[in-house]
């Protein structure tokens, strides 16, 4: 089969929820960049994949298609909602792909650690078998055990542990989620589907470092494999020097827009004016961010007149912002915000918006400060007309985070 028409699914359609984030763990940082931009610059780089299409929740929609839009990807063909399970998502995605991809790689977007080199064996190795699963050798000793039982030791040179990618032919694969659909049967992994049919799949073999980012352990791991946090003489991380910027921003009442405050949904009230979700609290503390770190204001990077952010998610922007700030060696440290609205009242909303943002900026919920009070009446937001917001924000520079070799995001 020839090699000009491999296309790819990269599957973020998954909930994480033993991360413990109310964020998806591909959108949380890893660096400069979240953890979904490292699989997508793999695919971006490879000489052999024409086109992708990225599959996202359906609470993720428009924060992945913000996020991914501020990106330089120029094989991305889409992105698309997911279904309830991994086969409904991979057969959206296969629906969106280009028709005239034969070929086609499915990735997990929780694996951000995936080599060029392996992706690219395994499409040449799939080429001529039809289907391929990357795979590593077990190295420990496995059991089989029932209600606490060992019920046997099964040989361990025959056993290997299945990663992502997996490749296969385009019309196998089809085949594959079809009669799968038809009789309700769920596999494990995409390649179970096309044992089913009877069709042979071989293993091309990957590396142990292709881990599967799911609880805030592998993100760790996932750290030291890449090299992103400097050390001291002590194994301490090295902060170099830290600095403080503040953030105002203010928006009015606008009816008939849903009211958005720290990436999440209020349901009392009018939503706030602005060119994107109007999220006047994640406004302000972008502003405080990139002013800590020397840097543009927030329209500078998202200008109104742009349609890529029109109707945006801030909370997609926040992460932007973390990027750039990425880029030039800042992370931020710690947060404090206070917002000022006669309404609505707030106080049972500021733990989830405050474990957002920890999500986004990748600190703990600690150390963010977020207090909301009124007026008392007096000025703009007294009259109930809108909503004010101030921010600080410390950030501490570590120095140039660890280089991937690709292209850069598209700041302004």
């Amino acid at each position: 089969m020839q090699l000009d028409r491999v296309g790819g699914i990269v599957v973020a359609a998954g909930r994480g929820n033993r991360m413990g984030s109310p964020l998806n763990k591909v959108y949380l940082p890893l660096g400069e960049e979240p953890v979904i931009l490292r699989c997508l610059r793999v695919f971006e780089e490879s000489s052999l994949i024409n086109s992708y299409v990225v599959v996202a929740n359906h609470g993720d929609l428009s924060f992945c298609r913000t996020l991914l839009n501020s990106y330089s990807l120029t094989k991305l063909s889409g992105v698309v909602t997911g279904g309830e399970t991994r086969q409904e998502s991979v057969a959206a995605g296969l629906k969106a792909l280009p028709k005239e991809c034969r070929l086609v790689a499915v990735h997990d977007a929780a694996r951000p650690l995936l080599e060029q080199k392996v992706l690219e064996g395994a499409i040449r190795q799939a080429a001529d078998a039809g289907a391929v699963v990357v795979a590593v050798p077990v190295k420990d000793t496995i059991k089989v055990a029932e209600q606490g039982n060992i019920k046997g030791t099964p040989e361990r040179s025959s056993l290997w542990i299945a990663q992502t990618p997996q490749v296969f032919q385009r019309t196998l694969l089809t085949n594959a989620l079809e009669e799968a659909r038809a009789v309700g049967f769920e596999g494990t992994d995409d390649s179970s589907l096309v044992e089913r049919l009877g069709h042979a799949v071989t293993i091309y073999q990957g590396s142990y470092e292709n881990i599967k980012i799911t609880t805030p352990e592998d993100l760790v791991i996932a750290r030291a494999l890449l090299g992103l946090d400097t050390l001291d003489s002590n194994g301490r991380k090295e902060h170099l020097s830290s600095r403080t910027g503040l953030g105002y921003d203010v928006h009015p009442f606008c009816q008939g827009r849903p009211l958005y405050l720290g990436g999440v949904e209020i349901p009392e009230g009018s939503g706030l004016a602005g060119h994107s979700d109007g999220d006047v609290l994640l406004h302000a503390l972008a502003d405080a961010c990139l002013g800590a770190a020397g840097l543009h204001d927030i329209g500078h990077y998202f200008p109104p007149p742009d349609a890529r952010w029109e109707g945006a998610s801030s909370l997609a922007l926040l992460g932007i912002v973390r990027g750039i700030l990425a880029k030039e060696g800042y992370y931020v440290h710690q947060v404090d915000i206070t917002v000022a609205a006669e309404k609505p009242r707030l106080s049972a909303y500021l733990e989830e918006i405050r474990r957002r943002i920890a999500a986004v900026l990748g600190i703990a919920p600690a150390a963010i400060g977020l207090k909301a009070t009124t007026t008392e009446g007096l000025g703009f937001v007294g009259r109930g007309e809108g909503i004010a917001c101030w921010a600080i924000a410390s950030v501490e520079h570590k120095g140039t985070p660890f280089p991937f070799n690709g292209k850069r995001p598209l700041y302004g």
